[in-house]
């Protein structure tokens, strides 16, 4: 006996006879995927439904928003292609979101969806948020790093993806 240390603990079982532990570590991105496809969801919707955001000029334009950290950004050419047309470059932005938002909550193209996230994200850092002053301010930033894990690990549970994963595998085995 160990001082009345017990070293046998024994958690119930879930997910077929696995620890909790096994359970948590195979859905811990779970939740990152809900928050950034439902974030990337709402950004995009949003953008979508602002009538001041998705126009060249005025107040709370994308236009507007974009010449004001032309100068500031870290890649200006970036900021120059945008402005060539500010209505087009939005749209592609906010459908961008929600294609990645709706992918990585269905985990659809997980990998895909994930990486284009990144994209967006790393972007908007070089561009919108980089003069931001302690860089943590800026939040483009945080979301890029949220991106990545998705990137490296997809979308292998609970999702388009692992279903169609193993429909492919019942089907090469022979199993119908």
């Amino acid at each position: 006996m160990t001082h009345g240390m017990r070293t046998d603990t024994h958690t119930s079982h879930l997910d077929g006879g696995r620890d909790w532990r096994t359970t948590a570590g195979r859905y811990a991105l779970l939740p990152l995927r809900i928050f950034l496809g439902v974030t990337f969801v709402y950004a995009g919707l949003d953008k979508l439904t602002d009538s001041a955001f998705m126009k060249a000029g005025g107040a709370g334009s994308l236009g507007d928003t974009m010449r004001a950290v032309r100068d500031s950004s870290a890649i200006p050419a970036l900021v120059d292609l945008a402005l060539k047309s500010p209505v087009g470059f939005g749209y592609a932005i906010a459908l961008g979101e929600l294609a990645v938002g709706i992918g990585i909550l269905i985990g659809l193209l997980g990998r895909l969806a994930a990486l284009g996230g990144a994209l967006i994200s790393l972007s908007l850092w070089l561009t919108v948020s980089w003069a931001s002053s302690p860089y943590y301010y800026g939040n483009d930033l945080a979301y890029l790093m949220a991106w990545l894990p998705l990137v490296l690990a997809g979308t292998p549970y609970l999702s388009a993806d692992a279903f169609l994963r193993d429909r492919r595998r019942r089907r090469s085995g022979g199993y119908r």
